[in-house]
Order: structure tokens, then sequence, then C-alpha cells
């Protein structure tokens, strides 16, 4: 079978599973990781980061590049949890990336490779709405864009989700470039994502591999529980990257999307109606335990599985 080539844009830092979908896509040999590009914020600080994580996975060869650091209008306050990292990175690391902008670097690879490229967006849509107002045509060369983000309360948990989502209020403009764009999407939203849990007993099965990657990860899980006083985490992003591997994991409907917003702060909703001809598989329901056995199967080794 093919590789599934992929470009991973992400705001690794504050919580724990921007890296865990990192970590699963190094460890999955269905995927190439054409590289990594970082998004919102602190951008050079979640560069290394997600270079720290390749290199604790042997994946030192995918090349990482920073991207924009502000909202796309620079508009809006950036809003940062104040513990980015979470123990990630010490003092003594010496971390470098490429010093290309991530922009020019989605643009190329897309262009270059015509219907081959899936762009895995698990951040703000700053660096995808840059890259297609530059080259439009990036909408229609790309394989698919799957996106962490919005929340449209379809799936049976509506009533109890909140109305906004994090990636989309960040940057809601650019959201609304990206979901006008044409674009083949697969929204994979609050719908879903609030019903993939992990808890201690993963994290100390993470932890007892011994494998570098894992160990760190656990070391991060267990800081973001003590932030958070919870013993659980949301693998939000890690179902982003899992879909790229098996799509029968999440039930869709082809919707159109857009997005509501305004001038203040945290706004930006997502309105979704159902329709043939709409343009984004929207997610709303998951196999919840088939994705978690997936996740441990590839971060975890058969023998400790």
């Amino acid at each position: 079978m093919a590789l599934q080539r992929i470009i991973i844009d992400t705001d690794i830092g504050s919580d724990i599973d921007d890296a865990m979908a990192l970590a699963l896509a190094v460890r999955s040999p269905e995927i190439q990781l054409e590289g990594v590009t970082t998004v919102y914020g602190d951008v050079d600080l979640r560069a290394k980061m997600a270079k720290k994580m390749l290199q604790l996975g042997n994946r030192d060869d995918v090349r990482v590049y920073a991207g924009i650091n502000n909202p796309l209008l620079n508009n809006r306050e950036i809003w940062m949890a104040g513990h980015e990292g979470i123990g990630l990175l010490t003092d003594e690391d010496v971390i470098e990336y490429d010093d290309r902008h991530a922009v020019d670097f989605i643009i190329e690879t897309v262009m270059n490779n015509p219907g081959e490229i899936t762009l895995v967006t698990i951040g703000p849509l700053t660096n995808i709405a840059a890259s297609i107002i530059r080259e439009p045509r990036v909408a229609d060369h790309v394989k698919e864009i799957i996106m962490m983000g919005g929340v449209t309360r379809f799936g049976e948990m509506g009533p109890e989700l909140r109305l906004v989502e994090h990636n989309i209020v960040c940057d809601p403009e650019a959201a609304s470039v990206v979901f006008r764009s044409g674009a083949p999407i697969v929204m994979v939203g609050l719908d879903v994502t609030l019903k993939v849990i992990i808890t201690e007993e993963e994290r100390r099965r993470l932890h007892e591999t011994g494998d570098p990657m894992n160990m760190a990860l656990s070391r991060m899980m267990k800081k973001w529980f003590e932030y958070n006083n919870e013993q659980h985490t949301y693998m939000h992003d890690p179902l982003t990257v899992a879909l790229v591997l098996d799509r029968s994991l999440v039930k869709t409907k082809k919707m159109n999307v857009q997005v509501e917003y305004d001038h203040r702060l945290r706004t930006g909703q997502t309105l979704a109606t159902i329709s043939e001809y709409g343009n984004v598989d929207v997610c709303i329901d998951v196999e919840e335990d088939r994705f978690i056995e997936l996740l441990l199967n590839h971060l975890v080794t058969e023998k400790q599985v």
C-alpha cells in the first residue's frame, strides 16, 4: 500500500495532545511525514519542541519549519496558556530547525505533488489560510485537509458541548478562508474528540516501555494531569492523525461549514449545514475504544500491548 504523505501543522506546547499526535505519525509506518510546521504564538519555541520530539523518535531527518506567530489579520490577542512545553525542553537542549518559512514549504510541497499531500492541521489555521491566499491553487492541489477544529453539536453529545472550539477562535478569519477555499476537508471537531480519552493507565503503559519518546510523553502527561488536577485528558489531535490511518474510525456527514465571528475575542462559531454537495466531511461519531487501541498499538511495542 502506498504511503500516506502528510504535513503536520501544529501549535505543539501547552496541551499534551499535539505531542501525542506527532508521536503517532512518527510511529506509523503507513505515513510518510514530509515535514512539520508550527503556528500561533511562540512558533520558535514550538518548532524546537517539535524537533525535540522528532529526535526522541529517531526521526531527526524530518524537517521542521516555523510559521506565523500572529492571527491572520493581527487583530486579536494571542492566547497562551503560560506553561508551553510542559517539561519537554531542558536548559541543556540546543535545538536547531530549518530556517525556511512554513508557508513557503507548504505551498511548494503541495504544488509540486498535486493530489498527494494531506495537510493535517492541529492548531489555528493561519499558516494554511496564508498559503491559500498566496497560492489559491493549493486548495485544488492538496489531497485533503484533515482538520482538528470546530464543533457542530450534531453528534450524540450535542447539547453538552460548548459553542466554540479553541483552534477556530484563535484565528476565525483564517478558518473562514480555509473553509471557503473549496479544498476537500475532514473536520474533526469536539463532537468526536471529547469522546476519546486517555487516563493514568495509558500514561503508565507508555512509561513502562522505557522508550525515550514514550517516556517524554509520560512525563508531559503527568505534568498536564497535575496542572489540571485531573487523571485524564482528551486526544483531540491524535484522533486527527489516526484518520490518515483508518477513516472507518469515524462516521461523517457531508456538510457546508461557515465561520461566524465578530471583533470580540474568543468568537468563531462553526455553523454547519448538511449538503451532499458540501466540501467538508464532518465527523459526528467515533469508535473511541478502537481508536485508543490503534493509538497504543502504534506507540507501545507489541510485547507490551
